[in-house]
This record gives structure tokens, C-alpha cells and sequence, in this order.
């Protein structure tokens, strides 16, 4: 099991960037890893998913073309660049791991979570 802490999120305008951080506790080689993230009233949401050696990268049809996922696998980092945020991108966003070999849109198959990293839009 890996222990994952997520960072960088706070309060940006509309059309602004954020890069969230997620730092894992072991060598993230071992995880496909994820960004999900909940807005109030909503359920869980797929974000963005990495493979193992980041060849294979997956978004959610409403952040394709502004997000980008990227992992650093000597650090143990994880990170969502998000450009051109829009106020429907407020939400708690959270990191999550599995131990699989494909990146899986339910959030159900991932075992290991961070504590997750509030966003809010706004202007």
C-alpha cells in the first residue's frame, strides 16, 4: 500500500491554471495512478489517468484538452496541470492509486487515496 498526499489547489479565475501535486510515500512505479475529483452535490468524477512508465495517458471528456497528468517516478510525484479552469471545475480533487495494469475510470478500483485538495473558480 502507498500513502499519497495531495497539494496546490486554492482559489483561481476563471481561465487561470493550477498544478496540483501528489506525493506518494514509496516508489510510484509499482501504481497506475489517477486524479478524481467531487464538487458539492456530485459524485465521484474521473479526471485524468497515467500507466505505470506514463507512455498511456486518459482524460474525462469535460477536462480533454486543458488538463494535463505527468509523473515523476524517481521523486514519487504525481502532478494534474490544469489550464483554462472554468468555474464547473470547482471541486475537492483527489489522488488515487492502483495496482493494476490499465488505468480504470471507477473509482472503485483504485485502493489508495489521498485526502484531497480543494479547488474553487471563481472570479
Amino acid at each position: 500500500q502507498v500513502q499519497l498526499v495531495e497539494s496546490g489547489g486554492g482559489l483561481v479565475q476563471p481561465g487561470g491554471s493550477l498544478r496540483l501535486s501528489c506525493a506518494a510515500s514509496g516508489r510510484t512505479l509499482s501504481y497506475v495512478m489517477a486524479w478524481f475529483r467531487q464538487a458539492s452535490g456530485k459524485e465521484r468524477e474521473f479526471v485524468a489517468g497515467v500507466t505505470r512508465r506514463g507512455s498511456g495517458v486518459y482524460y474525462g471528456d469535460s477536462v480533454n484538452g486543458r488538463f494535463g497528468i505527468s509523473r515523476d517516478n524517481a521523486k514519487n510525484m504525481v502532478y494534474l496541470q490544469m489550464n483554462s479552469l472554468k468555474p464547473e471545475d470547482t471541486a475537492v480533487y483527489y489522488c488515487a492509486a492502483r495496482s493494476g495494469d490499465a488505468v480504470s475510470r471507477s473509482w472503485n478500483d483504485y485502493d489508495n487515496w489521498g485526502q484531497g485538495t480543494t479547488v474553487i473558480v471563481s472570479s
